[in-house]
Order: structure tokens, then sequence, then C-alpha cells
């Protein structure tokens, strides 16, 4: 039984930090309003130098450092990112010329916030088809070059950075619990009809410009909480457990209200739901591997936990993993 196992993970923030109060000195807001709203409290912005590709670069060489993996033992590259550095190539490939990776597989995948979901969903598929033995999973975003920052309702939300992890192929074999380490299962989803509650107005083939974010944010959260508990129950159920063995969900970095609201909708206690959304902000395909890297290396998540993944993004596109460490 071969599976994709998380070997390691890492992550990598811009070192300019801009808290709520900055925000309100040029916008009609305050801290508490963010605050109470939304969870944020701060969130990283990527200054002069700093993309989405060096983001993910060194995103991914914490990475493959907390795996023992050498950037010559990667055979496949997909990073997910709705900020690319360029319309082309691919941001994943300044990624491996970076790294030194050699002529493996590099492409980047568009699926917005549920970008790193679609993208481990790929690599695991490609990983278990035998394309490769190692993969890095990337999800990395300058989301602060596409805020509109006169709009209020969209510029306090977001924040720039990346996540990284390194996925290795390996033979379970006969496991005692018929489960045994990797992603056990994922799902995934979109529904194109949701275009104008979360997009953005600009692309090459239709205004020859990148455009501002628009949202309609009560209407995504409507959607997310319910999209996001049926996802997250039908995963679970999918691979033979139930919500009460979960050790860990990894979440989407939306929303504190979005995470409240599906964690009580699933019966979840919020002591198991990691939170770095006041930190970071919503770092769009980011925010899950960022999230995980962080629990990771503060021993929050152990060997042998179950855990969790899910976002919510802009299409609407929307999904979950399960993955016993």
């Amino acid at each position: 039984m071969i599976r994709s196992l998380i070997r390691g993970a890492g992550k990598a923030l811009p070192p300019r930090v801009v808290p709520n109060g900055e925000l309100a000195q040029q916008l009609d807001t305050s801290d508490e309003w963010i605050v109470e709203r939304t969870g944020i409290r701060q969130r990283h912005i990527a200054g002069e130098g700093e993309t989405t590709a060096t983001l993910a670069t060194d995103a991914a060489r914490a990475a493959l450092a907390d795996a023992g993996v050498e950037p010559g033992d990667i055979d496949l590259i997909v990073l997910a990112t709705a900020t690319p550095d360029n319309t082309f190539p691919a941001t994943a490939t300044k990624v491996q010329a970076a790294l030194g990776c050699g002529p493996c597989a590099a492409f980047d995948v568009a699926a917005v916030c549920s970008g790193f979901l679609y993208a481990m969903s790929v690599a695991d598929a490609m990983l278990r088809a035998g394309q490769g033995s190692r993969a890095l999973v990337i999800g990395a975003e300058t989301f602060s070059r596409i805020l509109d920052w006169e709009d209020r309702t969209t510029a306090v939300l977001f924040g720039d950075g990346a996540g990284a992890i390194v996925l290795e192929a390996e033979d379970v074999g006969e496991v005692a619990d018929g489960e045994g380490p990797g992603i056990l299962t994922s799902q995934l989803h979109a529904d194109g009809r949701h275009h104008d509650l979360l997009y953005v107005d600009g692309g090459p083939s239709t205004t020859q410009t990148v455009g501002h974010l628009r949202m309609k944010g009560r209407e995504v959260f409507r959607h997310a909480v319910v999209n996001l508990a049926q996802v997250l129950t039908d995963v679970v159920a999918k691979a033979g457990h139930s919500v009460a063995d979960i050790d860990w969900v990894v979440p989407h970095q939306a929303n504190i209200r979005i995470l409240e609201g599906t964690a009580k909708k699933l019966g979840l206690p919020s002591e198991k739901v990691i939170v770095t959304v006041d930190q970071h902000a919503n770092t769009s395909a980011a925010s899950v591997p960022l999230a995980f890297a962080v629990a990771r290396a503060d021993g929050r998540i152990k060997l042998g936990d179950l855990v969790l993944f899910e976002a919510m993004g802009g299409g609407f596109t929307w999904g979950a993993s399960l993955v016993r460490m």
C-alpha cells in the first residue's frame, strides 16, 4: 500500500509586520472593529524584492531542512498561488531553479484559498501513481499586490506568506489497524456559479491588467460554513472515522468567525482547531501550510496524530484532506 507521508514542513513570512492600528491611520476602521469581526490583529506585507517566488523558496528550504532531504531528491514541485510572479512561466519553475532541484516536474495550481488542498491532492495522486518518490507542495501568496487599499472591507483581511511540506511515497505495507500513516483521503469541490461573490476584477485575457480583489463577505461567510462542514464530515466518514477521532483541524485562516462556526457545526472543541489568523491574517493558499508548520514546530501536531486539513476560496473552490502523521 503506497501512501504519501508528510516528512517535513516549513514557512516564510515577510519581515514587515503591519498591525491593525497602522491600517486604521489610512482607512475608516479600528483595531477593535477588525479584531471583533475577523480575529485578525496583524499581517505580514511583502516589501521590495520580496515576491511569491522568494517566499515560496524560503518556505521550501525550511521544509527540506525539516525533512532532512536535499533539493536534488525532489521529483515534483506543485505550487499553489493566486498571485504568481508572472503570467508565465509557472512560479514553481522559479522555485525549482532557486533551489537547484534539477529537471523535475514543476507547475502551479490556481484554486485561490483552496489551492494548497488541490496541490497536495495532485501531488499525492502523482506519487501514488509512481511519478516520483518525493514532492514539494507549496502554498505562497503576495495578496497585498492585488488589494484595493482604499477598500476597508477587504484590505484588512489579507497578508503575505508561504508554507511548504515535503511528501514522500512509502509502502506502508499491511498495518495492524488497516490504516497506517500518510494521506488517507481527500475530497475537492468547485461551484463556478458563485464567481461574483469573490473574485479579482482583472486578468490578461479580459482587462489586460492584474486587477483588485472584490468580495461580498456576508455571502462568502454563509457558503463557507455550510460547505466546509459538509466536506469535513464527508472526508472523515470516507476514511472510516468519526469527528471525535480527529486530533487537530488545520483550517484555512480566513476569519475567526468562520473557524468557530465550522467547528460548532461539526461539534468540534475549539482547542482542537489550529488558529493563526490573528498573526498572519488570510494568506490564501499559504494559510493552511503556514498554520500546519507553526503547529508542527511548536509540538502540538505529533507523529500518530490524525489531522484534518480544510479550505474554501474563490471560485468557489473547497476541499479537505485527512492525514495520519
